[in-house]
């Protein structure tokens, strides 16, 4: 997933010895004497993206003015976290594409996708330990433990037609901002910042990371499967009822309600094209990208408590475009 493409570049240029340096640590330490370990390890961490929540940390490291290497090290313990998280949601969710390739649990089974998902967690916090920093291991214990209750939180709602805007709220700010948040905070903590600092930097991640998610799920029913490098109509027949179709059933008919609500409770996409002009016709599209920018200009209320220099800049931009993401 990516958010406007040279709003991306221009901000990913400032750090890319950075990442080539995250990169460099997750490079030595996804080997395993196991080889289906690094064989899978590799097969995910090679399908891409922009690395968007280590890129978050290495960015308000610039912000903050913190040039150790415990940065890098700790980007890729966000990386790993966020990979194992990926893992384990294709299994759960039987996915067979994401970021445009076939998904490990398709390439190499569930069994060795979730193993090999455990493997890069507890990979995580023996590299979270050697940073040597209670706060940090703290942040980082939290997220994992929020991310894995917005997970069951998330399928528990599965087929469930009267989940809430504020349900909906819940599972994604736990499920995906939560750790564009703690990734934020590390950065504070790493440079060893004021409690201000710290949570200017833990509201930007939170707005963002909210906003990100909200945004991708307009997509699945208003995006490109080339571009997107996920099949459109998945949320729905996994049977996630997300914000575009809660609002479309908010203003819809009664028939159109009844439509919507069959397809989230069979996970049915038959009448894909009838749900997608409902979302279209009820507005429901344009209110979901509203609530997305209320996000993205949370996000940007929260850079003012921050240092203002290119790094600051590149991050308000990344918030300010995060509307013209499409895929």
């Amino acid at each position: 997933m990516s958010v406007n493409s040279s709003s991306t570049a221009a901000a990913l240029a400032l750090i890319a010895d950075d990442m080539r340096g995250m990169d460099a640590v997750i490079e030595r330490r996804l080997q395993s004497e196991v080889p289906l370990v690094s064989q899978v390890s590799q097969y995910i961490v090679a399908a891409g993206g922009k690395r968007l929540r280590p890129a978050l940390l290495l960015l308000l490291c610039g912000v903050l003015g913190y040039r150790g290497d415990q940065r890098h090290n700790l980007a890729a313990v966000v990386e790993f976290i966020h990979t194992a998280t990926l893992l384990h949601d294709d299994v759960v969710d039987e996915s067979t594409l994401r970021r445009g390739r076939t998904t490990a649990n398709e390439a190499f089974g569930n069994p060795a996708s979730v193993l090999v998902g455990d493997f890069l967690y507890s990979r995580a916090f023996q590299m979270m330990v050697e940073a040597g920093d209670m706060r940090v291991m703290q942040t980082l214990a939290e997220a994992t433990n929020v991310i894995a209750e917005g997970e069951v939180l998330q399928l528990m709602n599965m087929h469930d037609a009267t989940l809430s805007e504020e349900g909906y709220l819940r599972v994604i700010r736990s499920k995906t901002a939560k750790l564009f948040e703690a990734s934020a905070r590390l950065a504070a903590l790493l440079a060893q910042s004021s409690p201000a600092i710290e949570q200017g930097c833990a509201d930007y991640g939170q707005a963002l990371g909210t906003a990100f998610q909200v945004i991708d799920d307009v997509l699945d029913y208003d995006g490109d499967v080339a571009e997107m490098g996920k099949n459109l109509g998945d949320d729905l027949r996994e049977g996630k009822a997300t914000l575009p179709l809660i609002i479309a059933m908010q203003r819809g008919t009664e028939v159109e309600r009844a439509t919507i609500r069959q397809a989230i409770e069979t996970g049915g996409t038959g009448q894909m094209a009838q749900i997608i002009a409902i979302v279209q016709q009820t507005g429901a599209l344009q209110a979901t990208r509203n609530a997305a920018a209320v996000e993205a200009q949370r996000a940007l209320d929260a850079l003012q408590a921050l240092p203002q220099n290119i790094y600051s800049n590149a991050l308000m931009q990344l918030a300010s475009q995060l509307l013209e993401r499409r895929f």
